[in-house]
């Protein structure tokens, strides 16, 4: 690895006392999907952090101090930063990151409840991290000064609550409600704390008590446009956007694409719908077989990873959800556009309007948009104002007598 990674300079990490650990991180980066570049870089910084760390043994173990120690020497720079967080991950799967710190009480106690929601509950890792998150942020605001989970009353619950009222909508704060009452009904059933606590009011929310936000077309084409595609990252943000304006995606359909789900031959994209289980097949115009074939080549780094879109800074993978609504975040902010209050979903709505204004049934728009029942895309109508004064009645006057 190291003389395929250093033709002309290997001799010199061969004949290092740290060249097997060289060896195994640069073998660990490009498994998790580095590139060659980075990785060399990374080796390149982690030669010289070694050669100046006193308490650093070749295939030893680590404790955090020694990281500390071997990358001081170093300018703290950012690049040095990521080599010390990637030799930090390495040493951690590896099992050879040595913690001397032990956890208190309420660590343990998270540990337990998270396995437990593994474990008994079933939850996926993506809603245990949710719960997490949560637990984590009452445990450090919620809880009141000098006082432990055993001495918490409902008025603390209830605090704490007020204050991410301030902070989320009623819909966000619905589900904090939810972890919560998990959370607490959990440590009461152990005896960690006072039972009753999960006897919390949920705040109500209304089914479409809003209408979509949906963005006009002419902001939805600008947008569009002010994508810079002179980069890797411009034209996967933009073959993105195009997809969920032009297609009406959702962010996480969109990274579900995989490099099978276009069909050459016959011009389509089989979109898998998280809400129905279902298999959408989409037919392509030739603008949006163009610009896939485009992105191929000059925008997807290349990697024999399925998944249509990449992350473009190493290591390589797939985009998650939260990566494509912070694309869209980006793009809109950088387009200078009055888009503040938009959101991902703003394009989804544009398309279902466009659609609704083109005459398109209302079932059609469902089935394309993945929607149950047509009561989630009726929704649709209530903002077309246009539409709705065309078959308005007109109001009786009255005549006096």
């Amino acid at each position: 690895m190291l003389r395929d990674l250093f033709p002309r300079r290997h001799r010199h990490y061969e004949d290092s006392p740290f060249a097997g650990e060289l060896e195994a991180f640069a073998e660990w980066l490009r498994t998790i999907g580095y590139s060659k570049s980075s990785t060399n870089r990374h080796l390149c910084r982690l030669d010289q952090a070694l050669t100046h760390c006193n308490a650093a043994q070749p295939g030893g173990t680590f404790k955090e101090a020694d990281l500390q120690e071997a990358f001081a020497s170093q300018q703290s720079s950012e690049p040095d930063r990521g080599t010390q967080q990637a030799f930090r991950h390495f040493l951690t799967v590896v099992g050879r990151l040595k913690t001397t710190e032990h956890p208190g009480p309420l660590e343990v106690l998270c540990q337990h409840y998270l396995r437990h929601l593994a474990d008994a509950r079933g939850f996926t890792a993506a809603t245990i991290q949710q719960h997490e998150a949560t637990v984590n942020d009452f445990l450090s605001r919620g809880l009141p000064e000098g006082h432990e989970l055993p001495a918490v009353i409902p008025a603390d619950v209830e605090r704490y609550l007020q204050l991410r009222s301030k902070e989320v909508k009623r819909q966000t704060l619905q589900h904090i409600v939810g972890h919560l009452r998990s959370f607490l009904r959990f440590c009461g059933d152990r005896g960690e704390a006072a039972e009753g606590l999960d006897s919390i009011d949920t705040p109500r929310t209304y089914r479409g008590e809003l209408p979509p936000r949906a963005l006009d077309w002419t902001l939805v084409r600008k947008l569009l446009a002010s994508v810079d595609r002179k980069s890797r990252n411009g034209w996967r943000d933009y073959v993105i956007l195009h997809l969920m304006a032009y297609y009406g995606l959702r962010p996480c359909e969109v990274v579900s694409l995989t490099l099978s789900s276009i069909d050459w031959t016959g011009r389509t994209l089989h979109v898998e719908q998280s809400k129905t289980c279902s298999v959408l097949v989409l037919p392509l115009d030739d603008r949006t077989v163009r610009l896939l074939r485009r992105y191929l080549v000059e925008g997807r780094p290349g990697t024999n990873r399925p998944q249509l879109f990449l992350r473009t800074r190493s290591p390589v993978g797939a985009l998650t959800h939260c990566g494509v609504v912070g694309i869209f975040d980006k793009r809109a902010r950088q387009s200078g556009l009055p888009l503040q209050g938009a959101s991902s979903y703003s394009l989804r709505h544009a398309f279902a309007m466009r659609l609704l204004r083109r005459g398109v049934g209302v079932k059609v728009i469902g089935d394309l948009l993945g929607h149950h029942s047509l009561e989630s895309t009726c929704v649709y109508l209530r903002i077309d104002l246009d539409m709705l004064r065309a078959v308005a009645l007109p109001v009786p006057t009255i005549t006096a007598s």
